[in-house]
């Protein structure tokens, strides 16, 4: 349980915001905005630097001490650098898209608490640009338009590669949104409000309930109260950000920049200042409904001013940077998946899973209202059972899909030829295109089969044949 002394001021509501005056307003816009800025190049430096210590190589090391300006470099050299824009480039929405992928960014954090009210040149204001009644659906919104730069840049550029990245970008948006906005609805319902000043207030004490005529105490923070919905919302979040392994639209391997291709100078890096803000906001947001806030974590609560003046900050800034070494930790250690296994992650289980959850969720706060009588414990059996009952049956059809592709694995293996790693491609799920054109392994080319060999005087039959210097 949370200690506060009995001059602590009481935690902001949305009362706290009426009132202030313009300055103040204007003085925390720029403050946010300096800071976003500044969490920018800290993270690109410090992922760098991160990353670079896992490969054993010591990242950027020359301009500043330990390299810390180099971010800083680098972000001035870009806008100086040519700006090229393809000819057949829809330029309207070529300029726009950098725009309305970083403008979303900048709006999502203003619903962050940093901590609580404060005195600012003798005026008490929280720690905090705004809140709204329904608060959290702002970052959904926000969320929702960014991706529309992403689409449209690659819409415009008129570039196949830039094409597919924003194409990825609309197949893993409908993968991972709803599970995202699903994962927020267990918070909505155990802090009763979609304001983000009211989700950290239900998270200061454990709320009380009964079970057996035993009075026991829920976890104070949601994180652990409502483990599966913080889980969830770590994996979506990645998604949101297009982080590794999850960064489908950019997919360097394969599409080389993905949908800012054609995109250089200061556009380019709008582009990568979205990426790294989104981050923080994402960031800040798990921390706010997830980790307490700004509240100082145990043991630190016992102290009695922990959650007073400014201490608050500290600690909520602990907690961002944990959240954002994930990220770094993530992107040095797991590779890129396919489009296809993102969206059965996000529709196969994440949306299932998150469904069954939101049931016992409300079954759990009914039960608690009805003092758990026994038709709560029949409702949530029987969601227990069908959740149990859906991930058998999932199970078993992997299992069969498993023996059908061992099957005709075994089969093309012993039927031999050159055809064998053209039927095994569809039997796993992953289509291929017609082999047109001859395609090299080391020092052989496979010469493909039918009308198309025919043409080129090829042998029919799909053989190997040796490469020579001739």
């Amino acid at each position: 349980m949370i200690m506060v002394s009995a001059a602590a001021p009481p935690d902001p509501t949305l009362a706290s915001f009426y009132g202030q005056p313009w300055w103040m307003i204007a003085v925390k816009v720029v403050v946010i905005f300096v800071f976003l800025l500044l969490m920018a190049l800290f993270l690109i430096w410090a992922e760098r630097r991160v990353i670079g210590r896992m490969q054993q190589r010591p990242g950027p090391n020359r301009a500043g001490p330990f390299g810390l300006l180099q971010s800083l470099m680098d972000g001035l050299k870009l806008p100086l650098k040519e700006d090229i824009v393809p000819l057949r480039v829809d330029k309207l929405l070529f300029w726009l898209a950098p725009a309305i992928a970083v403008i979303p960014a900048f709006i999502a954090i203003a619903i962050i608490p940093f901590g609580p009210e404060v005195s600012i040149f003798g005026v008490r204001t929280p720690l905090q640009l705004a809140d709204l009644p329904v608060g959290v659906l702002l970052v959904l919104a926000m969320s929702s338009m960014g991706v529309y730069g992403i689409v449209l840049a690659g819409w415009s550029s008129g570039s196949p590669y830039s094409l597919l990245g924003g194409l990825r970008s609309s197949a893993q948006v409908i993968s991972y949104e709803i599970a995202m906005a699903l994962s927020f609805v267990a918070v909505f319902l155990y802090a009763g409000s979609l304001t983000t000043t009211q989700i950290v207030t239900a998270q200061a004490h454990g709320a009380p309930f009964h079970l057996f005529g035993v009075t026991l105490h829920w976890p104070s923070w949601f994180g652990v109260l409502l483990l599966p919905s913080f889980l969830i919302y770590l994996i979506t979040m990645v998604g949101e950000t297009n982080r590794l392994p999850f960064d489908l639209p950019e997919g360097e391997g394969e599409l080389v920049g993905g949908f800012h291709t054609e995109y250089s100078s200061l556009k380019f890096a709008l582009f990568f200042l979205a990426e790294y803000i989104n981050m923080t906001t994402v960031a800040a947001l798990a921390t706010t409904l997830f980790l307490g806030g700004w509240r100082a974590p145990w043991p630190i609560s016992v102290w009695p001013a922990a959650n007073t003046g400014w201490w608050p900050l500290l600690w909520f800034m602990a907690k961002l940077l944990i959240l954002l070494f994930c990220f770094i930790w993530l992107r040095g250690t797991l590779p890129r998946v396919r489009y296809d296994q993102l969206m059965n992650l996000g529709w196969k289980a994440l949306i299932p899973i998150s469904l069954a959850w939101i049931l016992m969720v409300a079954t759990v706060r009914v039960g608690s209202q009805h003092g758990y009588s026994t038709p709560v414990y029949i409702v949530g059996g029987a969601i227990v059972a069908v959740l149990l009952l859906l991930v058998w049956k999932t199970d078993a059809a992997y299992e069969r899909r498993r023996a059908a592709e061992q099957q005709e694995e075994e089969a093309a293996a012993e039927g031999g030829g050159g055809a064998a790693p053209a039927a095994a491609g569809p039997a796993r799920g992953f289509p291929v295109p017609p082999l047109d054109l001859p395609h090299y392994h080391g020092v052989g080319v496979v010469v493909p089969t039918g009308e198309a060999a025919a043409g080129r005087g090829a042998v029919a039959d799909g053989t190997v044949k040796e490469v020579t210097g001739a």
